[in-house]
């Protein structure tokens, strides 16, 4: 029974041309479903859904984010895969939540990677904030994607199925340079080393996800970096925001991130300081005659 929905699930979301991030997440949203009952998805009524939704939303007390997920992979499963027409599925809604994210100033994501100590965590994180990269896209990336000639990077299959190129720094790609020869994997960027530091040549798998957050988490405690939410990804969130400062225009930036719509970019006008201070000054002009005087 388990192995046969765990198909299935795969199946559909595959034919939907779902990435395969989106596959683990839906997939996994079904199986932690069928252990809360015990029993085959297919056995699992309306009701109980209810039921499991409100349980997950007032008893675990998942995030916003995380009902997101939860209400999507298993509203896909019960329509696409067990034909459910139910009422539920018209009004399911988690709302998502605004947090800005955290942004690192330059000298601070610097101050970071400072204190990275292996070479190829260091290039790794380097490329990251360098090229603006999702993590997944940076793992995922092969040495085919670097157009040294016109100094690009083509991005495959990123957030939405969709690729792009982002402009590769030339100091990044002497780094990528260097890199690369401590390991010459004809096919990956960044391979799994192995426990020895020596499969790197004939890897076919990349680096190890939680092995690149924990470097990041280790050098960002060592460079006292005491800020809130500060991950990987915020190496991203900072690539735009120092874009922005430096004057970009904000479409390219746009195209470089892989937005599908600039109002996401936009977002990060609030995390620059750059033209505030004339706005500062017009402020202060138009907001001058506040004198209480209480003897009046």
């Amino acid at each position: 029974m388990m192995t046969d929905y765990y198909q299935q699930s795969i199946r559909a979301l595959q034919l939907a041309g779902m990435s395969e991030r989106t596959q683990q997440c839906y997939t996994r949203a079904v199986r932690q479903l069928v252990d809360f009952y015990d029993k085959p998805p297919d056995q699992i009524n309306e009701t109980e859904l209810e039921d499991y939704f409100l349980h997950r939303k007032n008893v675990t007390k998942w995030s916003a984010a995380t009902m997101r997920i939860c209400y999507s992979g298993i509203k896909f499963f019960f329509v696409n895969v067990l034909s459910r027409d139910w009422h539920l599925f018209t009004y399911l809604n988690a709302k998502r939540e605004r947090r800005l994210p955290c942004i690192l100033s330059n000298e601070e994501v610097f101050r970071i990677l400072d204190y990275v100590t292996t070479f190829h965590n260091y290039t790794f994180l380097s490329t990251v904030y360098a090229c603006g990269l999702r993590l997944s896209e940076a793992l995922s990336l092969q040495v085919a994607d670097i157009d040294s000639s016109r100094l690009l990077i083509h991005v495959h299959r990123g957030k939405g199925a969709r690729d792009r190129y982002v402009p590769l720094p030339q100091e990044t790609l002497t780094l990528l340079r260097r890199y690369w020869l401590t390991h010459k994997n004809p096919i990956l960027l960044f391979p799994a080393r192995g426990r020895g530091g020596n499969e790197g040549p004939t890897s076919k798998r990349s680096m190890a996800i939680e092995s690149v957050q924990g470097a990041f988490r280790r050098a960002r405690f060592a460079a006292g970096i005491k800020k809130r939410h500060v991950s990987v990804h915020t190496l991203r969130h900072c690539y735009a925001t120092h874009l922005l400062e430096e004057g970009v225009n904000p479409r390219l930036i746009q195209r470089y991130m892989g937005h599908a719509n600039l109002e996401t970019t936009m977002l990060y006008f609030h995390f620059t300081q750059k033209g505030t201070e004339d706005a500062y000054k017009i402020i202060n002009h138009a907001m001058r005659g506040f004198d209480y005087d209480h003897d009046k």
